[in-house]
């Protein structure tokens, strides 16, 4: 009988039994990878971030949070019914994305509109997956468009979900059935070229309690209206809603404290007793700017940083108003 010869089992080296351990451990990983990504797709992992809780309002109350969004800018008004206004939507960073999100899943708005004062990234950064992910009314664009691919992807997101779009300039106002309001004293009009210049600055009131949102405005737009002011009190008035600029409670400082805004006069005109300074922790700007600072103190302002207070609330009731502030957990 015939000896069958098999071939010689080859001695597998401890430098291939690496070798395959490594391809196996990148096929998990792809697999793992192709899995995070398809169900990203179908199922956007930020409707399962968890909610901020909120206390409850009173009767009455009107909330406006300032939130910690790194280097950019995030204001949310929350009326007294639940109706809710974001004014600029952080820099879209993962970070400022999820806060922003958790944030307004946790005020479960009645009813939800955004505005951008800017057509700069860090003014509307979140906003496109805002669009797509809750019902917004109405998407306030400012009067001089942007030309960057994210932003047109927000005008876009707005369109395919079935939400308004109206440009803001001079005179248009935003009423509330509390009484509250806000009216766009800046930009002039909606044929502005200066993207700083023609940034929406928005007055409100609520109550007796008047805001100031400056949003990018640079010195040289504060000197003109400044000098408007100065000329009548009444101009920047819209019908029945008046803007008084000499009676300002709370300033959102313009440009983040910037040494380019925050114009001596128009500090002191406004005098405000609180200012609300958004900025970026140990940010490369070195903002805000000491200067900036120094004028803001001189003013008599209280000055919060939500660099180093976290997202700061101003609660308005009965006419009156209190500052609280809230460090919140990063996912």
């Amino acid at each position: 009988m015939k000896e069958q010869i098999g071939r010689p089992k080859k001695k597998i080296t401890l430098h291939e039994v690496n070798r395959r351990k490594r391809i196996a451990k990148l096929c998990v990983f792809l697999a793992l990878f192709f899995l995070v990504a398809v169900v990203g797709i179908f199922f956007p992992y930020r409707r399962w971030l968890p909610a901020y809780q909120f206390s409850p309002r009173t009767a009455g109350e009107l909330r406006v949070h300032f939130l910690a969004v790194g280097q950019a800018d995030c204001s949310i008004v929350e009326f007294p019914d639940g109706e809710v206004l974001v004014i600029d939507g952080g820099d879209g960073t993962w970070k400022a994305r999820n806060h922003l999100f958790r944030f307004l899943k946790g005020l479960a708005p009645t009813e939800l509109s955004l505005l951008v004062t800017r057509a700069s990234i860090d003014h509307y950064g979140g906003f496109e997956e805002i669009l797509n992910n809750f019902p917004v009314q109405t998407l306030y664009l400012p009067a001089l468009a942007g030309n960057e691919d994210e932003y047109w992807a927000m005008v876009a997101a707005a369109d395919e979900n079935g939400c308004k779009t109206e440009r803001v300039s001079r005179y248009d106002v935003f009423d509330h059935p509390s009484g509250a309001y806000l009216c766009c004293i800046s930009p002039y009009s909606r044929e502005e070229t200066e993207e700083d210049e023609a940034s929406t600055v928005l007055f409100f009131q609520y109550q007796e309690v008047k805001i100031l949102f400056g949003s990018d405005i640079p010195s040289k737009r504060e000197r003109k209206l400044y000098s408007e002011y100065l000329l009548d009190e009444h101009i920047f008035d819209s019908g029945a809603f008046p803007v008084r600029l000499s009676e300002i409670d709370v300033l959102r400082v313009s440009r983040n404290g910037s040494s380019a805004a925050s114009y001596d006069e128009w500090i002191q005109l406004l005098k405000a007793e609180c200012a609300i300074v958004s900025c970026g922790r140990g940010n490369s700007y070195q903002m805000p700017h000491s200067s900036a600072m120094q004028t803001l103190k001189a003013s008599g302002a209280e000055i919060y940083r939500t660099d180093e207070l976290g997202d700061i609330t101003v609660a308005i009731k009965g006419g009156t108003y209190s500052v609280t502030h809230t460090q919140r957990s990063e996912l």
